[in-house]
């Protein structure tokens, strides 16, 4: 009875052995179960085709997980067994964990963009157009890197008029997401017409702060246009699906997003000729039309008119002259020959006129009733009324008339 122990003593004696053998211990299989605490925690299990067993990780590894883990997700878990002495209870205790033949960091990266997507964070149609014409622009990178650099270069060369604002910030380790999201929200507020955020090339692991969820919310809520120029071509990040246009690479987004000062120039200068033909054709179509209209309006003037109508009356006055120069050439010998027909015309009519008026003269002279009148006899009237001599009254007056003689009379006596 002398090897006889408690209860007590077992259970650590156990846990001294477990603990001391099981020690950084790698355990691979599919999660059964899982936890995620609200005190940070996560407790979870795994298992094969045959056991299980109980494991835990505490709130300070949990927080240095890139990804999630899910049920029946097939993981490996570094760590150690841990014995529960008052229960007598033992589980594997992980500071570790890592997705089975896949990277931790491609599986979160998987998780992440998924997750956006379904948010809508990538989609075309929320996205903001890109400026034709920057004036400011703020740049999202450490002072002292190499990007910084290369962007400044690029827009010397091409477009040296810009206004340029640099956001200092951190672009690599634990808390560079952290500021990055918070340079991005002040770079949102300088009244830039751009922000380009980024950094040059790198691990998988010193560009991971621009997979990071926080990152991604700071550019999908931000008002200004946000160009992501993060690593090398080869390298496509969150912030890249999330950012109004992504960037091969920092000098590549200048390129991209600003104008060349030379293409330009000799855009200007093509321009301007073009202008100076233009202006030339135009001017030279106006000149025609004025000449035109100075033509009507010379056609059209009263001065004009007047000049032709006096022009006119000139010609058709010679015109007139010439022709009446003619015809009295014309008519010139023939004015003896019609004087002597006139007078001989005239002195025939006379003679003429002349026969008929000795005619009328006999005629007048047969035809007078003064001379037609019978001597004795005379016309009676009586208040200018012809009346017959039986008519009259004793000492009624009456007029006597014949053709030269006018007698008042009276009646005396009548038989």
């Amino acid at each position: 009875m002398s090897n006889m122990m408690t209860v007590s003593s077992l259970n650590t004696k156990i846990k001294s052995l477990l603990e001391a053998t099981f020690m950084h211990t790698l355990v691979e299989g599919e999660v059964a179960s899982l936890t995620y605490h609200t005190s940070g925690h996560l407790y979870f299990s795994i298992k094969d085709d045959k056991s299980s067993i109980k494991c835990v990780m505490w709130r300070s590894s949990v927080a240095k997980m890139k990804f999630r883990i899910e049920k029946g997700m097939h993981i490996v878990v570094e760590g150690s067994v841990s014995v529960y002495t008052p229960r007598g209870e033992y589980q594997f205790q992980t500071v570790r964990i890592e997705p089975y033949g896949q990277g931790a960091l491609a599986l979160a990266y998987e998780q992440l963009k998924e997750k956006l997507k379904q948010k809508g964070y990538f989609d075309v149609q929320r996205k903001k157009a890109i400026p034709k014409h920057i004036h400011k622009i703020a740049l999202v990178t450490a002072k002292e890197s190499a990007a910084l650099h290369d962007m400044l270069k690029v827009i010397e060369k091409r477009w040296a008029l810009l206004e340029v604002v640099i956001v200092d910030t951190l672009v690599q380790g634990d808390e560079a997401s952290y500021q990055i999201a918070k340079s991005l929200r002040y770079a949102d507020t300088l009244g830039a017409d751009i922000v380009v955020v980024g950094r040059g090339g790198g691990s998988t692991e010193d560009l991971w702060s621009f997979n990071e969820e926080r990152v991604a919310d700071a550019i999908f809520h931000m008002h200004t246009p946000v160009v992501s120029a993060v690593g090398h071509e080869v390298d496509v990040l969150i912030s890249d699906f999330v950012a109004d246009l992504r960037a091969p690479t920092p000098s590549a987004a200048m390129e991209m997003i600003l104008p060349d000062s030379i293409e330009l120039l000799y855009m200007l200068n093509e321009l301007n000729e073009r202008y100076h033909y233009t202006v030339e054709q135009k001017l030279q179509q106006h000149i025609q039309k004025l000449k035109h209209i100075e033509a009507l309006i010379l056609r059209s003037s009263p001065t004009r008119k007047l000049q032709e109508t006096s022009i006119q009356f000139i010609r058709l006055e010679n015109e007139f002259k010439r022709v009446m120069a003619y015809k009295l050439e014309h008519y010139e010998g023939m004015v003896p020959a019609f004087a002597k027909q006139y007078h001989q015309t005239i002195s025939f009519v006379l003679e003429k006129k002349l026969q008929n008026l000795m005619f009328m003269e006999q005629q007048i002279v047969m035809n007078n009733p003064k001379l037609q009148c019978r001597d004795g006899w005379a016309k009676t009237s009586v208040e200018g009324k012809i009346v017959a001599l039986s008519e009259l009254q004793i000492n009624q007056k009456f007029v006597l008339e014949d053709a030269f003689t006018k007698i008042e009379a009276l009646c005396l006596d009548k038989t």
